[in-house]
This record gives C-alpha cells, sequence and structure tokens, in this order.
C-alpha cells in the first residue's frame, strides 16, 4: 500500500548548509519522497528514482508557474518540456558545441587563467576562492554569453543573488529584492550589447540567440540561468577539483603522472560534491513514487548531490576516488534537460584551470586546514579554500 511522505523536521536550515551529507542518507533510508521541513520540500535523493523521473516529464514536469526561477529570472528553458524546451536549447546550442569549447573558448580561457595565475604567484599564498576561482568562472562566462567586458565581482554578484533568489525557499525578502535588482542589470547589460552582436556575428550565447530569432523575453530569462549556473558551477568545480587532490596526494601524483586521468577527475570531483545539488519538479499527475502517494501539483525537489552520494550506485560515496570505475552520475542532470553547458566547463576545469594551477604554482598545498570552508545545499562548494606554493 502507498503511504503518506515521511518528514523530517528535527534538522535546522543551517544543517543542511552546513554539511547536508548526513540528511541526505537519512532521507534515503526512509523512502523514495521525504519532506525536509527545514527545505520547506519534499527530496527525491535515490539514484535511480531520479533517473526515473528525468524520463517521464509528463509526471513530473518543469514546467511550474510556482516555480522560484521563474519568479526571480522569467519564464526559462528550465522549466519548459518537449517543444518549448528544444527550441531555446538549440537556439544557445551553437556556442556550447564540443567544437566551438575547444575551436573558441579555449584560447581565451587559457589567457584569462594564465594571467590570474601570473597574478597570483609572486605572493606565495592566496584564498582560491577570490584569487582564481572566482574571477576565471566569471571571466570566461563573460565572454562565453557575450557581455563585452563586465566586472568579474559584478557578475559573481550577479549571479550569487539569482542562485540565492532561485533557491530562497524560506522566503526571505531580502533575498527576493537583491535577486530582482541583479535581474534588472543583467537586462540593461543585454540591452546595451545587443546591437553590437546584431551587427556584427559571433560565437558568443548572445549572438547564437540574436541569429537565432529569440524574443527578448527568452533572451533575458535564459541569459540570468546562464548568468547563474554559468559561473558557480565551473568556480565550485574547480575549487572542488584542487581540494580533493591536495587531500589526497596519492591521487594528485597519479593526474600529474597521467594526465589522461584529469578528465575522470574532473568527473569525480562534480559527483563528490556537486555544485548544482537540487532542482525541482512539479508532480503534473497523481502517482506514486516508491510506495509514497504524491499529489497533483505537489513541488518535488530531485536531489542529485543525494544521488550521487546513494551507495547504492557508488561504492563508498563519500570519499573523494577520481580512480573509481567509470559510472555515470547525476551532477549536470539527466535526459533533455541535461546542463547544455557541460563541455564548456569540461574545457575550463579539467583541461586548463586546475591542470595549470598545479603546472604552474610548484608544491600547491592547503596553507590552513582549518580555513577551508564549504557550505551549500541547493548549490554546494568550497567558499575558502587558503593554499600556499614554493615561490
Amino acid at each position: 500500500m502507498a503511504s503518506p511522505v515521511p518528514v523530517i523536521d528535527d534538522v535546522s536550515f543551517d544543517d543542511l548548509m552546513n554539511d547536508p551529507y548526513p540528511i541526505y542518507a537519512r532521507a534515503r533510508k526512509m523512502g523514495s519522497v521525504v519532506r525536509v521541513a527545514a527545505a520547506n520540500i519534499a527530496l527525491v535523493t535515490r539514484f535511480d528514482d531520479i533517473v526515473e523521473i528525468e524520463r517521464d516529464p509528463e509526471t513530473y514536469s518543469s514546467v511550474n508557474p510556482a516555480s522560484l526561477v521563474n519568479k526571480v529570472m522569467g519564464h526559462t528553458l528550465m522549466r519548459k518540456d518537449g517543444a518549448d524546451h528544444a527550441a531555446e536549447r538549440k537556439a544557445m546550442e551553437p556556442a556550447l558545441r564540443p567544437g566551438t569549447a575547444t575551436r573558441c573558448w579555449a584560447p581565451k580561457f587559457e589567457a584569462i587563467c594564465d594571467e590570474l595565475i601570473e597574478a597570483m604567484r609572486p605572493s606565495g599564498e592566496a584564498d582560491l576562492f577570490d584569487a582564481f576561482a572566482a574571477p576565471m568562472a566569471a571571466r570566461g562566462l563573460d565572454a562565453l554569453l557575450g557581455f563585452g567586458g563586465v566586472d568579474w565581482r559584478r557578475l559573481a554578484h550577479w549571479s550569487q543573488s539569482l542562485m540565492d533568489g532561485a533557491g530562497n525557499y524560506s522566503g526571505d525578502p531580502a533575498i527576493a529584492r537583491e535577486a530582482a535588482q541583479s535581474a534588472r542589470e543583467i537586462e540593461e547589460t543585454i540591452a546595451r550589447m545587443l546591437p553590437q552582436h546584431r551587427a556584427a556575428p559571433n560565437d558568443s550565447v548572445l549572438s547564437a540567440m540574436v541569429q537565432a530569432g529569440q524574443p527578448i523575453e527568452q533572451i533575458h530569462a535564459n541569459i540570468k540561468v546562464a548568468v547563474g549556473g554559468g559561473l558557480n558551477e565551473p568556480r565550485d568545480a574547480i575549487l572542488t577539483l584542487v581540494l580533493g587532490l591536495l587531500e589526497n596526494l596519492d591521487q594528485l601524483a597519479a593526474v600529474k603522472a597521467d594526465p589522461a586521468l584529469w578528465g575522470p577527475a574532473f568527473e569525480e570531483a562534480v559527483r563528490w560534491i556537486s555544485p548544482i545539488g537540487m532542482y525541482p519538479r512539479r508532480v503534473a499527475r497523481p502517482v506514486t513514487l516508491g510506495g509514497a502517494d504524491l499529489e497533483q501539483d505537489q513541488q518535488i525537489g530531485l536531489c542529485v548531490a543525494a544521488a550521487n552520494h546513494d551507495p547504492a550506485r557508488f561504492a563508498d560515496p563519500s570519499r573523494f576516488d577520481i580512480l573509481r570505475p567509470k559510472q555515470s552520475h547525476l551532477a549536470f542532470g539527466a535526459g533533455a534537460h541535461f546542463c547544455a553547458g557541460t563541455w564548456v566547463a569540461r574545457v575550463m576545469v579539467s583541461k586548463l584551470a586546475v591542470p595549470r594551477l598545479f603546472e604552474r604554482l610548484p608544491n600547491l598545498r592547503i596553507a590552513d586546514p582549518a580555513g577551508v570552508r564549504i557550505r551549500g545545499w541547493v548549490f554546494r562548494g568550497p567558499t575558502a579554500l587558503p593554499v600556499a606554493w614554493d615561490r
């Protein structure tokens, strides 16, 4: 017989932000769908359940009028299915293809990476969050989108406030106001840049959308989505991969000895600490999932960070292990909504940014283990990573 959705009501929001994985493990044992009161949403935490959901968009829909993403960013492709989603994704794809990532974006990313490393190298120490990962991701995204040189700190602020707004399940009005202000500033930047992209087509995302004839409302909405996930995901992947290798020196030695391991190391990093840990779906019709009754229009969260630690899928899942047997993860989602920027992130992080850090900064090491900070649950990654190297 089906049963009501069980509830975890004895953990705080700070518990989720500080370390959600014990909560996820508890939820997986309780059932396929478990409401976490502090998050104000029912979470799906098992790998196979999320795969099943992503294969059935008619039952578990991305179309969600009540979505916080819609409120913060507009009606984006992330909250659409079928032909509408496919058309908007296709408009952006020319800028995000593997060939474009290698031909066009890799040289730009390489120049940014080398400039940042050279700027910090004489000091012998830095917090990699502000000194490298955040400006690397932000400046790369500025080029990719075709924003024309927005200051990286401003772009990082936009990204963080949009992500905070999209994850504002507690309804904090200050977070909502800040997200709305960033959304307006992004629209102003788009208005400033569109004439240039119309006059001179190029490889950027904005240019691709203009050439595809996308209406301005869709350009606004989908660029905001790209500002969010397109910055925090590579930033956090850079930091997570560096952290994982510096905490496991045998694996660092292995990847230095065999550069072919950089790709698997990147995939393991985003499995280990998934930058985008949860995204919502709307139950479009009554259904029973894993013995739990779900009502029509109920909101559920697909917790891919939890699924990527599911012991039914991954052995010793809390361990960072670049040599684990190859197995697909859900850090980039699944199905039709698989992250369109995956190839660009792979080029930036595993082919350029992290390998170059270890090549150019001799004896790179964690300077203060107590100073390492990791935070978040909807979006999670290192927020402080103090390192040192030999000058």
